[in-house]
Order: structure tokens, then sequence, then C-alpha cells
């Protein structure tokens, strides 16, 4: 077989559901192998994609037009990045997050066609898959492939190595075949019988991605959870302090209304005091002027 049919071969089986890429792929290298073929080895070499790589191989086959529009745009940013302003790039840094958000809930509800629920840390890899292949002409490579095992990132500055995230080296050049949603039996993969241990398998791989999925809900769940216990904890502790203050303002304000209070009457009898001493300035300033005028008489 040329190497070209180990492309073909890795094309279907990567556009196979999660939970029968394993039984499959077994089944096509035990009977490679049964016929002697060199390529035995290689096809049971083929790594099973993570769930997000799994997300993106399924949506380069159902929505290739939206994908294409993806890859496009990456090209056009990447061109521009040398001649736009500062304002012009930003702009389209703004429509290409639009245009990766969007095609990520596409992403989403395409694998729940299939029964794949994905949650949004799926969701995040997904999206930073399409964001490298905007922003790294190898990785649109990549994901034009539809043979990814991994998901990509990329920082806009250093090239993605994406050699660890194809299933075959010759996958970077290579574009997926487009599929339906129910796409015609696979010849190429020289699909054995429904046997038990094919079943088994299958029912083994769904429980796996089942568990998978919940384990991620319940991570997300449980670190939302304790988000919400800490901050629950600073506002309780908060409300306490500021309770704590209130309480100490409220004591201070009786001590100071009772200070008033007794202020008020020590006011009211100095105000008392004063007027009696002014009346008694007043009739001795008088006296002293009388005696005063008898002084002057006598002279």
């Amino acid at each position: 077989m040329a190497e070209g049919e180990l492309l073909a071969i890795a094309d279907e089986l990567y556009a196979a559901s999660m939970a029968d890429f394993t039984p499959l792929r077994d089944a096509c290298a035990k009977e490679l192998k049964a016929e002697k073929s060199p390529l035995a080895a290689e096809v049971k070499a083929l790594k099973k994609p993570s769930l997000a790589a799994w997300v993106v191989n399924l949506l380069v086959r159902r929505e290739a037009d939206q994908v294409a529009q993806v890859l496009q745009v990456g090209v056009a940013l990447r061109e521009a990045q040398a001649t736009l302003s500062g304002e012009d790039l930003r702009a389209l840094t703004r429509q290409r997050r639009q245009l990766t958000a969007a095609v990520t809930q596409r992403a989403r509800a395409t694998a729940l066609e299939e029964g794949v629920r994905v949650t949004q840390s799926v969701a995040d890899q997904v999206e930073a898959t399409l964001t490298a292949a905007m922003l790294d002409a190898g990785a649109a490579d990549a994901v034009r492939s539809g043979l990814l095992v991994t998901a990509l990132s990329a920082t806009g500055v250093d090239a993605v190595d994406v050699a660890a995230a194809v299933a075959l080296p010759d996958a970077l050049g290579f574009a997926a075949t487009a599929r339906e949603a129910e796409p015609p039996p696979r010849p190429g993969l020289h699909v054995v019988p429904d046997t038990d241990e094919v079943r088994d398998a299958r029912a083994r791989r769904e429980a796996e991605e089942a568990l998978e999925s919940a384990e991620s809900a319940l991570r997300e769940a449980t670190t939302a959870a304790e988000d919400a216990q800490e901050a629950y904890s600073t506002l309780e502790a908060r409300s306490l302090q500021i309770q704590a203050e209130m309480d100490e303002l409220r004591s201070k304000l009786a001590e100071l209304e009772e200070a008033s209070e007794e202020t008020d009457e020590e006011l009211a009898e100095a105000e008392e005091t004063l007027g009696e001493a002014r009346d008694a300035q007043a009739d001795a300033t008088k006296e002293r002027d009388k005696a005063a005028e008898v002084l002057d008489k006598l002279g």
C-alpha cells in the first residue's frame, strides 16, 4: 500500500465517532495484519484524538465552508499585520474573535448532533485551536487535515509546533474529506462484523466518554461552587465587619447623646451663672461710679 492509502484510512478513522475510533482502528489493523500489510503497525499506532481535537475534526468534515472561511480570514489577518494600522488591526482582531466564537458554537451544536455534549473547557480548547489556525499557517494546515489528535494554541508570535498534534506527518498538506451527518458505509476501513468484542469495546468507549464528560462537568461545577463559596465568605466577613462597625458607631452615638444631654444641662447652668455674674458686674459698676462721683465733689 502507498502512503496515500494510509492517509485515506486515517481520513476514514478520524471521521468516526469517539466511541467507534478505537474498535474500528483495531479491527482495521487486525485485518491488515492478516493480509500481511506493512501498514498494519502504522494503523495500530494511530492515536485516539482528544475530545477537543475530535470536535474540530468533525467540524472540518461537516462544516467545510465555515472552516474555509475561518482559514481565509486567517490568511488575510496574517497578510494585513505588516501593512494595517493599529486601529485596523484591532478591528480585524475583533472580527476574528467574533468569527471563532460563532464557529465554536456551531462546533458544539454539531457534536451534540452526534450525541456528544461539549463542556465549556473543551469549547475553549476548540476556540483556541481555531484561533491558532488563523494566526499560524502550519496550524491552519493541521486543522484542514481533519487528522488532529490534540488541540492547538498560538501566541501569535512564535510558530505553532504542529508535528505532535496530527496523526501522521503527511497530514500537513492533506485535506479532510467532507462528510454528511450520516455518512455512507466506509469500505476503506475493512470493517469487521459487529461482534461481541467490538460491541463491548464500543460500550466501554462510550462509558469512558460519558465519564470524561461527567468529570469535566463536575470539575467546572466544583470550581464554580468554590468561587461562589469564596465570594460568599468574603461578603459574609465584610457584612460582619460592617455590622461590628455599625454597633460601635451606635454605641458611640449613644455615648455622644448622653454627653450632649449632660452638656446641655451644664450649658443651662452656666448660662444662668453668667447672667447672675453680669448682673453683679453691672451693680458693682454702678456703685463704683457713685463712689467716684462723691470723691470728685469732695475734690
